[in-house]
């Protein structure tokens, strides 16, 4: 997006996964640095993935895409629909004007009345937002309102940005039903675009539309834990976005690391670019290791396209071995690394990745955060149980999850310039000085005795036998 910047600027959840409230701000109003860092830190089962998921749930969103029906699953126990509330800062670089941007919906989960199979549902969408530039300013205001059994309210933004044909009106109601159908966003949906990129009268409301679509399309990045799990069964997702020329090559291409793996020529000629750009990078990480694509020979498909047989392999001290020899901790590098590029270089794009340190060497992992937190322009969102970031990038970048699921995330007060924080989270979680407790306590008593308990009904049941 050459005109236009747009970063995830704070979160509001309610009953998603095991939060019942929580709200987190993403920016760091301390540091002087144009980079927006938010490392998550928290005990097990306390809330760190369940932001993870709500960053996903959003790209579904804002992409048009089906939502999973996973995401019905993460509905809170105790609630009938769950909550997700996103804040944005949207910014026209070429009039230099500002938007403030507010989107939320509710998720549920349904039963399909044709194939009696549960789904995600999205609905109550609102899409708000305020506006500033040299020359106007306006208050926070709704711009799309889905709650209601119209197309949607305020009626004057409706006809602003579809018109008052009444036969659009009538094709739209049949539009947003089906989008509740077939779990997709409404707001951003193909169908409703379509006629604002045809009919809108207002230039302010289809930037605003089509920086965040293709923020959600483009620019918007979720790592999860799967990716951690096809690492471990020696499968490389290498997630990308690659831009050359004007043209863009998005996506995320599984490499099978124990055999040979089919592309296409299209698919290579991106693989390799990405990869070629990836080493810049990868052999001042992990001095003089480079990566490269064997050519094993081609094979034709069931159309006929040619395929090519590839292998990816390390090249180190003028030895080329196959990359799954590699360290968990190498691949893990190289799966993100092109994204971490894209965060250090490009001001709108958002990488969210759940346990980031995972394999990853902590002097390493402290020193990539420090780099980009110092130097990057663009949004890093992870969670991690490695505590070394706490000892590298300023405490500005850095939240908590707490133990009560009514206020699930804070920052820590009270700490001073002085204060190293690592110590200082290490101390809060003996002594609960903030006023959330940070960590449920154990009794390491409690915990051997377990284990002598355990050992004990594991040996009965063995005599048993």
């Amino acid at each position: 997006m050459k005109d236009a910047t747009v970063r995830l600027e704070g979160i509001e959840i309610r009953n998603f996964k095991n939060v019942c409230y929580g709200k987190l701000n993403f920016e760091n109003s301390r540091t002087y640095s144009d980079a927006s860092i938010l490392g998550l830190y928290g005990q097990n089962g306390s809330g760190k993935t369940a932001l993870i998921d709500a960053i996903a749930l959003l790209k579904f969103a804002l992409a048009g895409q089906e939502v999973p029906l996973q995401f019905a699953d993460y509905i809170n126990i105790d609630a009938s629909f769950a909550n997700l509330k996103y804040f944005f800062k949207v910014r026209n670089l070429e009039i230099e004007a500002e938007y403030n941007v507010v989107y939320e919906f509710n998720i549920r989960k349904e039963i399909s009345e044709s194939s009696q199979k549960y789904k995600a549902v999205i609905f109550d969408e609102v899409l708000s937002y305020s506006y500033e530039s040299k020359d106007e300013k306006l208050k926070l205001q709704s711009l799309i309102d889905t709650c209601t059994d119209d197309v949607f309210v305020p009626v004057s933004k409706y006809n602003e940005l579809v018109g008052s044909c009444k036969d659009s009106k009538t094709t739209l109601i049949a539009h947003k039903k089906f989008a509740l159908i077939s779990s997709k966003s409404f707001v951003f949906s193909s169908e409703l675009l379509d006629v604002i990129r045809v009919n809108c009268k207002e230039a302010r409301h289809l930037f605003l539309i089509k920086s965040l679509v293709l923020y959600g399309n483009f620019e918007l990045f979720v790592i999860n834990t799967a990716n951690s799990g096809m690492i471990t069964v020696n499968g490389l997702p290498l997630n990308f976005k690659y831009e050359e020329k004007g043209e863009i090559s998005i996506g995320n291409f599984i490499i099978n690391l124990n055999e040979p793996t089919f592309f296409s020529e299209k698919e290579l000629d991106v693989a390799k670019k990405v990869i070629k750009n990836m080493n810049i990078v990868l052999a001042k990480l992990v001095p003089g290791l480079t990566i490269g694509v064997r050519e094993l020979g081609t094979e034709l498909a069931e159309d006929a396209s040619k395929k090519v047989k590839i292998q990816l392999v390390s090249m180190k001290n003028d030895k080329d071995i196959p990359l799954k020899y590699e360290s968990e901790g190498i691949k893990k590098i190289i799966s993100v690394l092109q994204l971490l590029i894209l965060v250090y270089n490009n001001p709108s794009t958002t990488v969210a990745i759940d346990e980031l340190d995972s394999g990853i060497f902590e002097y390493l992992l402290g020193e990539l955060l420090r780099i980009i937190s110092k130097k990057g322009v663009g949004q890093l969102i992870f969670t991690s149980h490695n505590l070394r970031p706490l000892e590298t990038i300023d405490r500005g970048f850095i939240a908590f999850t707490t133990t009560d699921p009514k206020e699930r995330y804070i920052r820590l007060a009270n700490i001073k310039t002085n204060n190293n924080l690592r110590d200082f989270y290490y101390r809060d979680i003996v002594l609960g000085e903030q006023r959330k407790p940070v960590y449920d306590s154990t009794n390491n008593y409690e915990i051997d005795l377990a284990f002598m308990e355990a050992g004990e009904t594991s040996i009965e049941t063995g005599d048993n036998k």
